[in-house]
């Protein structure tokens, strides 16, 4: 009987890893922005090293990434030949290089830019073409480097290289460098700190290494970028890929005909009576009331003890949702209770009232379109 479980098991196993098709691999070839650490180098986190938190799990990642190493020392050190070992046809090889080839001091890992580094990055897409595998070029992370509020671009031939290179050679590209620049753009010199390894309680400040949020997000990057070049791969993405901000993302906040900005709920804070015909006392915060071009309305809502919002009718959708307190919502003749974590929608058509109940005030979020609105 035991055996006959397990054979049962075993092809269960089989049957749901052949109804799942075949795995693909991301195979990584690249430097220390993408390379593993261990639980001892924490919070230091490669965005190789989370890449696979972006996709399912018909794809495995092998991060080959090595931290020190250029195109060419990754090659000349062996590293090259066990990354070799491991493609295989139909796999996806990204290329990143670049941090460590523009390393003048060092003859072992230094790569002009115009020939001897993308003749050093030849070899990846060769084997990468000769093992039926695809190859990808990533231009370098950005360095989080600010002059007086201004990112400056540190890798400026090299990442010129890996463009021209991936154009002459027809080879997918994902502009890393671009990409990192603009998120580095619009999260500013001092918010981006606490994605790169400034860490004082280990006296570290170094604008280069990710910590684990910064590795989730340059990877999330490369996945945007990847999925631009094989729209196929969104199927494969569980994760959301709307991340970093466009170019134009200064520009865009300079023509803000109306400007983002945060409110304190103490300054606003209204007592009212119950709305609607309610009976007992509320406090209003109208979040936002006057703001012009917003769509919607946002406020949060304190209803004091025995108090209510009055039963009434709905033109418009509207949402309720319970910070806390508890009480009893009335939606089209029927009672319910209400209590932190419980959201309610109402319809158009629909009738409903809500009264406080317990000890507790009951405090609520609650939101709808603005009359007129599309």
């Amino acid at each position: 009987m035991l055996k006959r479980t397990c054979v049962l098991i075993l092809s269960l196993v089989a049957f749901q890893a052949l109804a799942a098709g075949p795995v693909r691999r991301v195979v990584i070839a690249g430097d220390s922005t993408a390379s593993a650490y261990g639980p001892e180098r924490a919070p230091r986190t490669g965005w190789g090293q989370v890449l696979d938190t972006y996709l399912d799990s018909t794809w495995e990642v092998r991060n080959h990434a090595q931290s020190g190493r250029s195109a060419r020392s990754f090659v000349e050190e062996g590293w090259f030949a066990g990354m070799a070992r491991d493609l295989r046809k139909g796999d996806v090889l990204l290329i990143q290089f670049g941090h460590n080839d523009e390393k003048i001091e060092d003859p072992t890992r230094y790569n002009e830019p115009a020939q001897a580094f993308p003749q050093w990055l030849m070899r990846y897409v060769g084997l990468a073409r000769e093992r039926g595998a695809t190859p990808i070029l990533v231009t370098p992370l950005a360095r989080r480097k600010f002059d007086h509020g201004q990112l400056l671009d540190t890798h400026g031939l090299y990442t010129q290289a890996v463009r021209t290179l991936a154009a002459r050679e027809q080879v997918g590209l994902i502009d890393l460098n671009r990409a990192s620049m603009d998120w580095l753009r619009a999260l500013g010199d001092g918010p981006s700190k606490a994605y790169f390894m400034h860490v004082p309680e280990q006296a570290q400040t170094d604008d280069t290494h990710l910590q684990k949020r910064g590795a989730l997000a340059v990877a999330c990057l490369v996945v945007a970028g990847w999925t631009q070049l094989d729209p196929a791969l969104q199927q494969h993405v569980v994760r959301d890929t709307d991340c970093g901000a466009r170019g134009t993302a200064l520009a865009d906040l300079a023509a803000q005909t109306h400007p983002s900005r945060i409110v304190q709920e103490r300054g606003i804070a209204t007592p009212q009576p119950g709305p609607h015909g309610g009976q007992g006392d509320s406090t209003a915060y109208p979040f936002f009331k006057d703001e012009p071009g917003m769509s919607f309305e946002f406020r949060k809502r304190v209803l004091h003890a025995g108090a209510g919002i009055g039963f009434h009718q709905h033109d418009k959708d509207e949402i309720y949702y319970v910070i806390s307190g508890r009480g009893i919502y009335t939606l089209d003749g029927k009672e319910h209770e209400a209590g932190p974590g419980n959201a309610m929608l109402t319809r158009p058509g629909s009738t409903h009232a809500i009264r406080q109940a317990g000890d507790e005030d009951l405090v609520l979020l609650i939101t709808y379109r603005k009359q007129g609105a599309e």
